[in-house]
């Protein structure tokens, strides 16, 4: 293990990072409250500040992935649809099988310059929860009870409001609604059985409703559907705590683009696409696993500068001050202050540790794991 990496893996590294991302985001949030009364004003320019004070917050998760851990990404995808990338609005169809898809989803949104303006479909819950939460708010995310007849309206309105976007964004869906896990999986493919659909190894049944409501409420604003596959070279599982130790992954990301018009209009037939799409997307992920690579020819986008400028902007504005905290605090000779300073940090580490949990998959959202819910299809 060369000194780098020795360094990387020490946990007041994992702090420093931890407490510059928390720190910069609640700076950002206080920021993105005093654009309200610019919404009164100029709501395109309300827009327009808020996606670059968005990408502040998740370009540096981007950087920690790109730049502190060195993962690299493949592309494979048509040649002819790659200049297309970044040039339009899209609807992105994520597998759901990985603790740091996610953030894969947006390495791909910040290699072709959407990832300050991309969108997720989150549950409504996570608007509350600072940083995050309160950052996709005011970029104006899709926020959804999981309750379809609840859902039905209020997502359809969400998605409505993004058609006069000022700029363009992608949507990134995963439509198996849940993350991978074996017994997910076994619960899937039990209702698979008993609605006749072909069963899928490396895929949970996607859940179709949640689909054709997107769809429908952005055509003629998303001009296109990315059908991507994603996987990792030698058999890896990443995590988000093995990237923040800075151990480096190889990403193949699989990418197809089918126009939105091909997609059908109505529920049945929208349903019975994705279903085969996902037959399509299991096969692909067998030709990974028996050959180690996707179809199609490779290309690697290059990675842009700007999500490292930002951290290091953040690095050097929040460490100095801290810098001076410590010293002070050293220098102060004080057992009370010294003890109150070892809590604080125990109670921080505490708390990086329960939020860097949440990704893991063992400690995933139980949706899913029972038989009904999955006939919400």
């Amino acid at each position: 293990m060369g000194t780098p990496h020795w360094l990387k893996s020490q946990f007041i590294c994992l702090l420093i990072i931890c407490y510059v991302f928390l720190v910069s985001g609640l700076i950002v949030n206080l920021l993105q409250l005093c654009t309200l009364p610019l919404w009164l004003v100029s709501k395109q320019l309300a827009r327009r500040v808020n996606i670059r004070l968005c990408y502040c917050i998740s370009s540096q998760m981007v950087a920690t992935l790109e730049w502190w851990s060195g993962t690299e990404c493949t592309l494979y995808t048509d040649p002819k649809t790659y200049p297309l990338y970044g040039k339009e609005n899209a609807i992105v169809v994520l597998n759901h099988t990985f603790e740091i898809d996610f953030l894969c989803g947006w390495t791909f949104c910040e290699r072709f310059g959407v990832l300050g303006s991309s969108k997720v479909m989150a549950k409504k819950q996570l608007s509350y929860v600072p940083v995050i939460g309160w950052m996709w708010y005011f970029l104006e995310i899709v926020f959804c009870k999981r309750k379809w007849e609840e859902d039905r309206r209020t997502v359809a309105q969400s998605l409505q409001n993004l058609h006069d976007y000022p700029e363009n964004y992608w949507f990134l869906l995963y439509c198996e609604g849940t993350r991978f896990t074996p017994k997910k999986h076994q619960i899937s493919m039990q209702v698979a059985e008993s609605k006749g659909l072909p069963k899928l190894k490396y895929h949970l049944l996607p859940r179709t409703k949640g689909f054709w409501v997107t769809v429908q409420n952005l055509r003629g604003a998303a001009a296109a559907v990315y059908d991507s596959t994603l996987n990792f070279r030698n058999n890896e599982v990443p995590s988000l705590l093995g990237i923040l130790n800075g151990k480096k992954y190889h990403a193949d990301l699989y990418v197809r683009r089918i126009p939105l018009e091909l997609v059908p209009e109505g529920e049945a037939e929208c349903a019975a696409w994705l279903h085969k799409l996902y037959q399509e997307k299991d096969s692909f992920q067998e030709q990974y696993a028996q050959t180690g690579r996707f179809p199609g020819p490779v290309t690697n986008p290059p990675r842009r500068p700007w999500a490292l400028i930002n951290w290091l902007f953040w690095l050097c504005l929040l460490l100095y001050p801290l810098g001076l905290l410590l010293a002070q605090l050293i220098t102060s000779g004080s057992v009370l202050t010294m003890l109150a300073s070892v809590a604080l940090c125990a109670i921080a580490s505490l708390g990086v540790r329960w939020m860097i949990g949440q990704t893991e998959i063992e400690r995933s959202s139980s949706y899913g794991n029972k038989e009904s819910p999955l006939h919400n299809n």
